[in-house]
């Protein structure tokens, strides 16, 4: 093909692209209002479309927070209902042992009692006053622990001396107990002192 050839190719096709777009411009104009929105919305329809996965996408990460939110706040509720639960049940703990020596020496005062010729009244009243306070102490969740035969464990158990074993079965066991144990609301509070055989 010569250039003169290729020009009068290249003016054909433009006149005929001219053409086509008159053509079409005529043709929207003929069109109904509707037709020609729908053409505009349509590239507008993509960036709706895009629009609407961005959001779905924003709502799910926010709802995601949301959710992880309610969670840590639902655990934080529990933990501080659990901790003032503990709280609560340890609270008197000072108190308590703090009476305990006064417990052992009505404990003393009671035995010695029985023991000597002393009057029946001293041993009574004595009596009574130990049990009064006792029962003060066990409503408060106080219970004593009296491990007198079981095995030495040093979890529950605070070795005072070890003896030799009145009898085969009483090896590493407790023989006798020095000072109780209490314990509060299932909680040890002091250790009994005990005396183990070996």
């Amino acid at each position: 093909m010569t250039e003169k050839e290729k020009k009068e190719s290249i003016r054909e096709e433009e006149q005929a692209a001219d053409e086509v777009a008159v053509g079409q411009e005529e043709a929207m104009e003929n069109e109904p209002e509707t037709g020609a929105a729908e053409e505009q919305e349509q590239p507008e329809g993509l960036s709706l479309e895009e629009e609407f996965n961005n959001m779905k996408a924003n709502y799910s990460e926010l709802k995601d927070k949301y959710l992880r939110l309610f969670a840590e706040f639902d655990n934080f509720k529990k933990r501080t209902i659990r901790e003032k639960m503990e709280m609560m049940k340890t609270a008197a703990q000072d108190t308590m042992s703090a009476l305990l020596p006064v417990l052992d020496d009505f404990d003393r005062a009671r035995k010695a009692a029985a023991e000597s010729d002393k009057s029946q009244l001293f041993e009574e009243g004595i009596g009574l006053v130990y049990q009064k306070l006792y029962n003060i102490l066990k409503m408060r969740g106080l219970e004593p622990v009296e491990p007198n035969g079981e095995l030495f464990d040093p979890e529950l158990h605070e070795a005072f001396t070890e003896i030799p074993a009145p009898s085969e079965e009483m090896k590493g066991r407790i023989v006798d107990t020095i000072e109780k144990g209490y314990k509060l609301n299932d909680k040890i509070i002091r250790h009994p002192k005990v005396v183990i055989g070996k």
